[in-house]
């Protein structure tokens, strides 16, 4: 047989030499059968583990620190013996007195125990009074540290037996690589299970300190696991294990809140995932409960009936929906009653807010800039947010023109004020579902249109729109990538204290008509404001306390320059399409 090749100019390793041993012997081997035993012999995994391990220990036993001598206090107490007669001489002298002081008697004493412990692992003793015909058996040791072992059990319904019934990725026995999902528990640290059901098991492994030792049966052998593609979730809603009753494992749960981003490494198990934060280094990944479970319990536990009255008529009085297309001051000052608000039934409520695949984006050189929508109760101050952005840099900020089927007054021009369109027109619009939002004062109809945000995006610019919530959901394409601020008051506390010289301007009023904010009006922002969050806020990337207009304009500004140039999380489906 040829030589093995080396490499670095070392011997080759046991790993490294068996991994050779089947293209090396393929000459020597005639019939087929035979190579095939040979080949699925040395990829068996089983041997590969063990390889491994000897390697490991191998490493270890060559590698570790080796004291030079055991006994340094009695080859000091020789020395002493040998100096005194020298004492004489003061460097001699010196080296007597430092060795016979306390502290430094002891560090010598400290270093002969150590030196004289023996630190080899030590293995558990196979059972002696195994039988013949009992079933092949493992017997693993694993260290509890403070982490949890991460390994789930379960109750076979027909034989009783308590198997495996899931392993945590990442976790001590996923690393260990000996226990798999099926194998059956014997035995923990000596204690026979076949009686007990999994919460007295359980309770066993809480009690246990330090190494425990499990016998177990091997489940059914397994093909080698495929590699699943990296799949990110974004968290929609706030998620804690401790309180939830139908968790296998409270222990093995993990904890997030909404808008957390989610690693998922396995969803083998339909009813729970296993997923770890995004940002954390840590290997070890803990249990979440599905899209498909959660969308069920979500579905029992929130019906429609149950949703704020505000949001969920199909037409609602408009107060707030002013904002989407500016009605003419002539319009604000001569018309008492405020249009009506329509929106599409499809609409009226969100999706069951559970989790949204999600992908890092970086907006291309040269593309269009995302949509930015702010989402905020009437009074909240979006409108002199937005116009702080286009006064502080127009070129790159604009905002839409409304639409309007109202004749054209003589001082006006089309397409600088409003688009004016024929009544019948803007009907079919509405049918074709042209318009973000649409609303009727007085007989004539105005809106917000689609394609007026894209033709300020075709302009390279950022747009920027205030709309209601209920219609985000029109947005959320790959055309318009929206990114949802939502704008939210203090406390009524300090509404007061900001507020005192301000107007409130209704759809029916101008600056020079605006009134006093009143005690009313602060209450009903704090309320609308709660109930946006609550149905919507799943939608909203960034949420901003409108406490100080120029602190608020100054983190919009700085959340808006992020996204133009930093990668962040979008849905998959944005970037796919």
């Amino acid at each position: 047989m040829p030589a093995l090749s080396t490499t670095m100019g070392h011997e080759p390793g046991l790993y490294e030499l068996l991994a050779a041993l089947p293209s090396q012997l393929q000459p020597h081997v005639s019939r087929p059968e035979d190579s095939s035993f040979l080949h699925d012999m040395f990829r068996e995994r089983s041997l590969h583990s063990l390889i491994k391990i000897h390697t490991r220990l191998q490493h270890f036993e060559d590698s570790r620190p080796a004291p030079v001598l055991k006994s340094v206090v009695s080859l000091v107490s020789e020395l002493s013996d040998e100096l005194q007669g020298q004492s004489s001489n003061g460097e001699i002298k010196e080296l007597l007195a430092l060795l016979s002081r306390p502290h430094v008697k002891s560090l010598l004493s400290v270093h002969d125990t150590v030196a004289q412990q023996n630190y080899d692992p030590e293995l558990p003793p196979l059972p002696e009074d195994l039988d013949d015909d009992e079933d092949s058996v493992k017997i693993i040791r694993l260290v509890k540290n403070k982490e949890p072992l991460g390994a789930t059990i379960r109750q076979d319904d027909h034989t009783g037996a308590i198997l495996i019934a899931r392993i945590m990725k990442g976790g001590a026995a996923d690393r260990s690589g000996l226990i798999h999902v099926g194998d059956e528990l014997k035995e923990v640290n000596g204690i026979p299970v076949d009686d007990k059901k999994p919460e007295e098991i359980i309770r066993i492994l809480a009690q246990s300190q330090g190494a425990i030792t499990f016998k177990l049966v091997p489940g059914a052998k397994e093909e080698a696991p495929i590699k699943e593609p990296k799949v990110f979730m974004k968290a929609l809603f706030d998620y804690t294990p401790m309180e939830d009753k139908a968790i296998p494992c409270k222990e093995a749960g993990l904890a997030f809140k909404k808008g957390a981003i989610l690693h998922i490494v396995s969803q083998d198990d339909a009813t729970w995932w296993q997923a770890k934060h995004e940002e954390e280094a840590h290997p070890r990944a803990g249990l979440i409960p599905s899209k498909q479970f959660q969308e069920r319990r979500f579905a029992l536990r929130q019906p429609v009936a149950t949703l704020p009255s505000t949001f969920r008529s199909s037409t609602r009085r408009s107060s707030g929906f002013r904002r989407s297309f500016r009605l003419s001051r002539r319009d604000k000052k001569t018309n008492k009653s405020m249009y009506e608000c329509k929106k599409s039934e499809l609409y009226d409520t969100a999706d069951v807010p559970t989790y949204e695949e999600v992908t890092q984006y970086r907006r291309p050189s040269g593309a269009r800039h995302r949509l930015v929508v702010l989402v905020g109760p009437t009074g909240v101050g979006m409108n002199a947010l937005k116009r702080k952005l286009l006064i502080s840099d127009p070129q790159h900020f604009s905002v839409t023109i409304p639409h309007t089927s109202r004749p054209k007054k003589n001082q006006e021009s089309d397409g600088v004020e409003y688009h004016f369109i024929a009544k019948h027109l803007f009907e079919t619009d509405i049918q074709h579902n042209k318009f973000i939002e649409y609303g009727e004062f007085k007989g004539n109809y105005y809106g917000t249109s689609l394609d007026s945000i894209r033709s300020v995006m075709a302009k390279n610019k950022v747009c920027l729109i205030d709309i209601q919530p209920h219609s985000i959901k029109h947005l959320r394409t790959s055309e318009f990538k929206p990114f949802v601020v939502f704008i939210k008051p203090p406390s009524v506390e300090r509404l007061h204290e900001t507020r005192k010289h301000a107007k409130f301007i209704s759809g029916k009023d101008d600056k020079a008509s605006g009134r006093t904010f009143t005690e009313e009006d602060f209450q009903e922002m704090v309320r609308v404001a709660q109930q946006m969050e609550t149905q919507y806020g799943h939608l909203f990337e960034k949420v901003i306390v409108n406490d100080d207009l120029s602190a608020a304009f100054s983190e919009l500004r700085l959340a808006l320059k992020r996204i133009e140039g930093e990668a962040h999380w979008v849905p998959v489906s944005w970037t796919h399409s």
